[in-house]
């Protein structure tokens, strides 16, 4: 299982941040590694979906929770990749928030092969929707 943590502080109060990275349907707008997203149910705060992932067009399916102001997390059930991204926040002073992003994942069958590449790319790929995020928010103060 690889494991990869990043995080983002931001100075726009928790409140904002969370309006942003809840509506998970708009994750295409900041993940560029998710291509789209058809939900296929919802019970209160948790959404079952399938994602198409840039990764070859693979389609994975997702079980997200969303724990209000807290968290989303997501466990990845089945496709290229699977495991968990968890999205954590923590208000500083109601000023500020950190945005930690949290990958616990491993790659099905023949692709563990691309492991090394795959990371990196995630990698990338998280540093540049923290940043697409904090710009959002940033423009919309």
């Amino acid at each position: 299982m690889a494991t990869l943590m990043l995080n983002k502080e931001l100075t726009v109060p928790l409140d904002k941040v969370w309006d942003i990275v809840a509506d998970i349907d708009r994750e295409p707008e900041f993940w560029h590694g998710t291509r789209s997203i058809r939900n296929i149910s919802k019970k209160g705060n948790t959404i079952e979906r399938d994602v198409v992932i840039a990764f070859k067009n693979s389609v994975c399916r997702e079980i997200v929770q969303l724990d209000p102001k807290k968290m989303i997390s997501t466990e990845i059930l089945s496709g290229p990749i699977k495991g968990t991204k968890t999205l954590t926040l923590t208000s500083k002073d109601n000023k500020a928030t950190s945005i930690t992003v949290n990958w616990e994942i491993e790659l099905s069958g023949f692709y563990k092969l691309f492991s090394g590449m795959v990371m990196k790319h995630i990698h990338k790929g998280t540093e540049e929707a923290l940043e697409r995020i904090s710009k959002k928010l940033t423009q919309s103060q």
